[in-house]
């Protein structure tokens, strides 16, 4: 069963990615995946600034952070478009997290890992102009970044009122699945001699 890691690229209350990234994990979780959902108000971190790394090291939350990443063999992330591109927070997540630190490599975190990437906004264009850009990060940063996405628009008028279940899952589902799939054939191979 591959283990996933779950998160938001926002922390704002009422987001529409922190709704989506829920719905994502009930069913990657159906899917045979086990998952690990956090919230990334739980492990607030400076922006990324060279001389405060050079003066006071990794921050605790970013250490934290790289450890749940390292731990897992796959990602899971919903995030919002701001101005066509990530949003500051994920964005400063992903750079802390691929800090070199005490000598290992700050790609280590990333190594081997597969992510399946979401995005939902209340407009027409559902995150399509950011996927993209997280694509690159995280390709750059060594991660296997599924060919298939997830693009809710709409996302104020996708979920259901009464469970906060996706009106049209299918999608989706389909992607979470191939995660899943994915992982556990990569494993595999990995175990192989």
């Amino acid at each position: 069963m591959p283990k996933i890691l779950a998160f938001s690229g926002s922390i704002r209350r009422d987001s529409w990615n922190r709704k989506l990234i829920r719905v994502a994990v009930d069913a990657t979780r159906a899917a045979g995946g086990d998952v690990t959902l956090i919230d990334l108000a739980d492990y607030p971190l400076p922006l990324y600034n060279g001389d405060l790394e050079e003066r006071d090291g990794l921050p605790d939350n970013a250490q934290r952070l790289k450890a749940l990443f390292k731990e897992h063999d796959a990602l899971l992330i919903a995030s919002p478009e701001y101005n066509s591109s990530m949003p500051p927070l994920l964005k400063n997540t992903l750079d802390w997290v691929s800090r070199e630190w005490q000598g290992e490599s700050g790609l280590v975190p990333y190594q081997n890992k597969v992510a399946a990437i979401l995005a939902a906004t209340p407009g027409t264009f559902g995150g399509m102009r950011m996927l993209p850009h997280l694509r690159q990060v995280l390709n750059t940063l060594g991660v296997l970044v599924l060919p298939g996405q997830f693009s809710l628009a709409h996302a104020d008028t996708a979920f259901d009122p009464e469970n906060g279940a996706l009106k049209s899952p299918a999608r989706l589902h389909a992607l979470v699945v191939d995660l899943v799939r994915t992982t556990t054939a990569l494993a595999r191979a990995a175990d192989q001699p």
